[in-house]
C-alpha cells in the first residue's frame, strides 16, 4: 500500500510539472483542442495533456477546450469530455472530422496530446487520429505539443517505424454503439489503435523536465540528462 501510494504522489508530482511547462506555452483564454483521453482517469489528478488546462481552470485562465470524440472507441467524448465538463471547465465535443474547421475559424490556438510511447527522434505514438490532427495544425499553423513524461520516451527506438501498432477488432468500427449494424456484413476494416506523429509536425514536446524541440535528438538526450542529474 506504500508503494502504491508513493507512486500515486509520483504521477501527480510528474502531471503537475508538465502542467506548469505547458501553462508557459497559451494565454488566458486560449482555445486548445485535445485528442483522445490523457486526463486524471488516465493518471492521476491532473493528466498529461489535460495538465496546463486543469492548471488553467485554477488560475483564472478561461480556456476554451475542443475534444475530438474520437473515433472508434470514443474515448474524447466518453471521457475527456465527461471530466472536463464535470470539472467546469468550458468544453466543447466535437467529431474527429471536424477539426480542422474549428481551427479554419481560429478558435484553435494550441493543440495539446498525450502519447503511449515518444522515439528518440521525437516520432510519438498516440490513439489514431492524433497524426491527422497534427498535420491540420500544421497547415493552420497552429502549434501542436506532445505532453509526455520522461517514462514514455523510449531512446531504444530510434524512429517511430520501431514502434509496434495494435489492429483492433473490426466489430468497433462496423457495430459498436449502434442500435443496428452500420456496415455491410463481411466488409474488410483497418482498425489501427494507434498512429506515429512525424516528429517534423510536432512543435514540442512537454515533460516534467522542460520542453524538447527539434533537434529532438538533441532536446531528449538533453532532457533525459536533467532526469539523470536529479536523481543523484
Amino acid at each position: 500500500h506504500q508503494e502504491a501510494a508513493q507512486i500515486k504522489e509520483e504521477d501527480i508530482r510528474v502531471c503537475r510539472a508538465i502542467g506548469e511547462n505547458g501553462l508557459t506555452l497559451v494565454k488566458p483564454g486560449d482555445g486548445i483542442l485535445t485528442h483522445c483521453n490523457a486526463g486524471q482517469l488516465a493518471t492521476c489528478k491532473y493528466g498529461t495533456a489535460t495538465a496546463p488546462i486543469y492548471l488553467g481552470e485554477e488560475r483564472g485562465y478561461h480556456f476554451h477546450v475542443f475534444a475530438d470524440e474520437t473515433r472508434p472507441l470514443l474515448q474524447g467524448a466518453r471521457l475527456t469530455a465527461y471530466e472536463l465538463h464535470s470539472a467546469g471547465v468550458d468544453v466543447t465535443l466535437i467529431c474527429d472530422n471536424m477539426s480542422a474547421t474549428v481551427m479554419k475559424k481560429g478558435w484553435v490556438n494550441a493543440v495539446f496530446v498525450g502519447c503511449d510511447r515518444v522515439a528518440a527522434n521525437g516520432d510519438a505514438a498516440n490513439k489514431i487520429g492524433t497524426s491527422v490532427v497534427a498535420t491540420v495544425a500544421k497547415r493552420y499553423g497552429i502549434p501542436f505539443y506532445v505532453c509526455a513524461p520522461t517514462s514514455t520516451i523510449d531512446f531504444d527506438t530510434p524512429t517511430g517505424d520501431g514502434i509496434n501498432i495494435e489492429q483492433r477488432p473490426a466489430e468497433e468500427v462496423t457495430e459498436m454503439w449502434y442500435k443496428e449494424r452500420m456496415a455491410p456484413e463481411g466488409v474488410k476494416v483497418f482498425n489501427p489503435a494507434f498512429d506515429v506523429t512525424d516528429h517534423d509536425l510536432i512543435t514540442g514536446i512537454v515533460t516534467e523536465y522542460g520542453i524538447a524541440r527539434a533537434p529532438f535528438t538533441e532536446s531528449l538526450a538533453q532532457i533525459r540528462r536533467k532526469k539523470e542529474a536529479a536523481r543523484v
